[in-house]
């Protein structure tokens, strides 16, 4: 049974509110690397080593380039997660939205204009002269 147009406009306010209760948010993701450095004589160049790491970075997009931000301490780390997460949150709450007002769009009926508001609406002549050449 498709929802009532009262139901999804409850609905839709609904999701803005949660969209209002989101905390710090942005987008990107969290990665890790690992990896030698220039040092030959660094243990990292030894077989059997590791190398350095994990490194911890926040990649995102800024004005079409892409950006990273290291993610030096375990609670910077913690921060950039939660913030990530938010974001996907806000990400799948405007999904909603956006197909609930849809749905709203589709559902609300044609209402033909009043008279008086079409003749409001028509374009006037400017009032202004054309110059003469």
């Amino acid at each position: 049974m498709t929802p009532s147009l009262p139901d999804l406009e409850q609905q839709r306010e609904v999701i803005a509110q949660r969209i209002a209760q989101l905390g710090d948010l942005r987008p990107g993701s969290i990665t890790s690397t690992t990896g030698r450095c220039g040092k030959p004589d660094c243990r990292c160049h030894q077989p059997g080593e590791p190398g350095h790491g994990p490194n911890f970075r926040l990649t995102s997009k800024v004005n079409g380039k892409t950006v990273s931000e290291a993610l030096s301490t375990p609670a910077a780390i913690q921060k950039a997660e939660r913030e990530v997460e938010e974001f996907r949150k806000f990400q799948q709450l405007t999904r909603e939205f956006l197909g609930t007002s849809a749905e709203i769009c589709r559902l609300r009926p044609v209402e033909e204009e009043a008279e008086t508001e079409r003749k409001k609406k028509r374009s006037k002549r400017s009032g202004k002269r054309s110059r003469a050449k």
